[in-house]
């Protein structure tokens, strides 16, 4: 294609300068703005010659010539003579069903409609994010996941948003992959999950600092509760402390209310209770985008979401509300823990963990104990370059002594490089579990983004584990 080029080039520049001498003989007698107007369109046909030349050339034409394959190729002009009426649909006809990640067991189908899923997408990503025309939205989620379906393609694409996509890692080919992005693109709402801002955390803030990242205005999270430590370093070192973080609630963050949306905090006996409280987290009236059933198993549904309290929707997760009225997810109810006749919530250790400027990200399963019931199996992974001891394990024990108390001192504590996750960035707990029982029968483990981070965590077992 280069020696094309070259060749038309030539020709064109021989071709240019016969024309250019006969108009310098010329001017002589004319008036200047003729000569003007002559030079213009000398250029005008330089630029015409070389167009045709290029397309004309026998050698170009092969270099561009793509076969045609008329199993996936479509001529553009003959798609324009017909008419692509569009399919009408009801508002509660199927959207979409997205399987869940499998991080709690036996992935099932969730079944979202068109009218209630696209409004509610679209009003919560235009209210939450407060986004305005001259706004660059990044959500940097898989797109297949629920914040994928909803924060990449329903809500901004119904709001007319100018987005990133991005595909690939947050550590590749360096650490500063997301902010250098920022900078190219000028994001204004940057939105990703915990886990994220976590493993970035491992690095310090100076991968962070080498970019100015001054279009950032609004920052979000989503997928999991989001740790203190987390929270603070995303406001202090990515947000400069200038920018608000915002939260969505998928059933597992720390969120206020949206408009719409009733919740209610019951105790075990399905009482709701008031003011300040710790519970389980359930939903009074049903909002717009709330899933309809699970596909082909509306029994499963009902099971699941309504069975343990009739008239809410349970989301399975414990809640705390403080003094202002903001609700705290403490985890998943099945993610806690019974050590001694006291129930312990896992998001409360590993928050614990977390303060530890040691620790990066940290995973608190059970594993069955002769005498207290379930004793605390902790995986934690460190921050760049520390090295893990005994003498930082005895430190991580006595951290969270200190902060929850003795009846939460982990009984093993276990160096995990990495933790196995969905392509979503959940951590998947059942599989944790089982490693923590030294039990190789994992079930499915199709999710994973990468399988090989379970043979490292088995052969990193705690010894005094049996």
């Amino acid at each position: 294609g280069r020696i094309v080029l070259q060749r038309v080039l030539i020709a064109s520049l021989r071709h240019f300068m016969l024309l250019f001498l006969q108009i310098c003989h010329l001017s002589v007698c004319l008036p200047a703005s003729l000569l003007i107007c002559l030079y213009i369109a000398l250029f005008l046909y330089l630029s015409f010659y070389c167009s045709l030349s290029i397309h004309q050339s026998k050698d170009f034409q092969a270099f561009l010539k793509v076969p045609w394959n008329p199993e996936v190729d479509l001529c553009w002009f003959t798609l324009l003579c017909g008419v692509c009426e569009p399919e009408w649909c009801d508002s509660e006809d199927p959207l979409f069903i997205l399987y869940t990640s499998g991080s709690t067991g036996k992935p099932k189908g969730v079944l979202h409609m068109v009218g209630g899923y696209m409004l509610y997408a679209a009003t919560t990503f235009k209210l939450v994010f407060d986004y305005q025309p001259d706004d660059v939205y990044w959500c940097t989620a898989d797109i297949g996941w629920i914040t994928g379906h909803s924060y990449i393609t329903y809500g901004p694409l119904a709001n007319g948003a100018t987005s990133v996509l991005f595909e690939g890692l947050p550590t590749y080919p360096d650490v500063s992959r997301m902010w250098e992005i920022v900078d190219k693109y000028h994001v204004s709402k940057f939105y990703t999950a915990p886990t994220a801002i976590r493993l970035l955390m491992k690095y310090g803030s100076e991968p962070v600092q080498k970019y100015k990242r001054q279009s950032l205005k609004v920052l979000g999270t989503v997928g999991e509760p989001i740790n203190p430590e987390a929270w603070q370093w995303y406001y202090t070192v990515v947000g400069e402390k200038r920018c608000p973080i915002v939260d969505t609630f998928w059933q597992t963050e720390t969120t206020f209310p949206f408009f719409g949306v009733v919740p209610a905090i019951l105790n075990e006996s399905g009482e709701e209770l008031e003011g300040p409280s710790e519970g389980y987290l359930v939903f009074k009236q049903p909002w717009p985008g709330v899933m309809r059933t699970v596909y082909g198993n509306h029994q499963r549904f009902e099971t699941t979401y309504f069975r343990k309290f009739p008239g809410y929707y349970v989301t399975g997760d414990g809640c705390r509300r403080d003094e202002d009225g903001y609700y705290w997810i403490t985890g998943r109810i099945d993610d806690m823990l019974n050590v001694s006749g006291h129930l312990l919530s896992t998001a409360e250790v590993e928050s614990a963990l977390v303060e530890h400027e040691a620790v990066a990200e940290a995973a608190v399963v059970g594993r069955p104990h002769a005498v207290k019931g379930e004793s605390l199996y902790c995986f934690v992974t460190l921050t760049d370059g520390v090295a893990y001891s005994c003498s930082l394990e005895a430190e991580l024990k006595k951290q969270v002594r200190e902060k929850i108390g003795a009846i939460a001192t982990p009984d093993y504590i276990q160096n995990a490089p990495g933790l196995p996750k969905t392509r979503s960035g959940k951590i998947m707990r059942r599989v944790l579990r089982k490693i923590a029982r030294n039990d190789r029968d994992l079930g499915d483990v199709s999710t994973l983004a990468d399988s090989s981070v379970i043979e490292q965590l088995f052969q990193n077992r705690c010894c005094t584990a049996v």
